[in-house]
Order: structure tokens, then sequence, then C-alpha cells
């Protein structure tokens, strides 16, 4: 799967794509990540990215033409059209299910919205969606952008050893995930569960199905009410 990062900062990014997952995936070839600096895309003199909003107000805007040129330089050279998403705090909330959408793309591209925001004509016209990663200010969408890749990588066949794993994971089937344990069994009074050295799978299975729903009743009603009327449908 192919990455390509729209944005004014990417030396944000070096240390991230070095560690962990990220970095084996990009080692083993499942991944590519492309970085492409808006900048380099502004025109004049300056190469002047961002300006005052029309009408006033406070901050500045980042210019429509720098970003329309970047996104259409990721097909100059390659005729495979990528999926474009617009990192911003308008867009429809990243979760689970979007993850897992986005995943399906051979080519992604996500744009790195900053300062006030972007010129409204490119999410009107030049990409495909706007994906806000919550309902929080960032100072720019290099972050959210992180989370994308990430959440995204580990869904690519092959870059998690265990794919029974993914199954298992908080939100997957609507809930979160049940509590983990390992060793060792007790330490300064605080013991494992009893069922997790059973030995009884069927017991095992069953309390964590029972300690999924109980910790999203508690935690995240909002999710608990949605997997119950899943599950009734």
């Amino acid at each position: 799967m192919i990455f390509d990062i729209l944005t004014l900062f990417p030396g944000i990014f070096e240390s991230p794509i070095k560690e962990s997952m990220i970095k084996r995936a990009l080692e083993a070839g499942l991944i590519r990540v492309n970085f492409i600096n808006i900048r380099d895309f502004a025109p004049g003199k300056h190469a002047q990215a961002d300006d005052r909003p029309y009408g006033g107000g406070s901050g500045m805007v980042l210019k429509i033409e720098p970003i329309v040129g970047a996104i259409r330089s990721l097909t100059q050279h390659a005729p495979q059209k990528p999926h474009v998403v617009l990192l911003s705090p308008k867009g429809r909330t990243f979760d689970q299910a979007k993850a897992e959408q986005l995943a399906r793309y051979e080519r992604l591209a996500l744009v790195c919205g900053h300062y006030e925001g972007v010129d409204q004509r490119i999410a009107d016209h030049y990409v495909d969606e706007e994906v806000s990663v919550g309902d929080y200010v960032l100072t720019g969408g290099e972050v959210a952008a992180l989370v994308v890749l990430d959440a995204v990588t580990r869904l690519v066949p092959g870059v998690l050893g265990n794919a029974d794993s993914l199954k298992q994971e908080s939100f997957c089937d609507g809930l979160i995930e049940y509590p983990q344990y390992t060793r060792p069994e007790e330490f300064e009074g605080h013991c494992v569960p009893e069922v997790l050295l059973s030995g009884n799978h069927l017991r095992i299975e069953h309390w964590r199905k029972s300690e999924a729903l109980r910790r999203t009743n508690e935690r995240r009603p909002d999710l608990a009410s949605r997997f119950r009327n899943k599950s009734s449908a």
C-alpha cells in the first residue's frame, strides 16, 4: 500500500516511521510512504503557502494553489490515482470502521492542514473526503496523519504477524477490548483473575466477552448501545 503525505512539515514524520510496526512494514515492502512538501508548489519568489482570510479574522489560511499542485503531482509519474483525504476537524470522525475502509485502497493521500485551516475550495473540489481524528484542536494535520497511517498500516495484510490479534483488538467487534494480564500471577497483593489460570478455554472466552461488554457499558455507553442495536438487528 502506498501512502502519500502532503505537508508543510515533513520533518515531523522522520522519527515515527523509523520505529516499531511502521518501520518493519516499510522494510518488508508492505507499505511505501512518500512525503510531498506543499511549499514546493507555492507560487512566487517567497513560496508563500498561506495568506490572510477573505472577510477578515485571525490567523492564516493555507492557499489553494500549492495544495492542488501537490495533489496533481501525485499522478504525474504514476497513473494510479490515490484516494485523497483532507485531515480536518470538519470531517467524518476517524474510527476503526473508517480505518478498515481506507485500508482497502491501494494508494492513500493524506493532506495535512495547518494554521487556521485550508481554503474551502480544496475540500469542496479537490479531495475525496475529509476526516477528523477527534473533537479537539491540533496545531496541524501532521499528528492526525500519523494516527491514520498507524491505524491503517496495521490492517495491511502481512504487517501483523498474528492475523487473529486483529480480530481481538478494541473496537473490532464494536466493543472495548477485555482486560489483559501477564506474569507474575501476583504483584503487591494484586492477582490475575482466577479464570485466566483455569485452563478452561470456554470459561475464559465467556469471561472475556462479559468483561468487554461491562467495560464498554461503563466507559463508552454510546458504543454499547450501538453494539446492542447491531446484535438485535
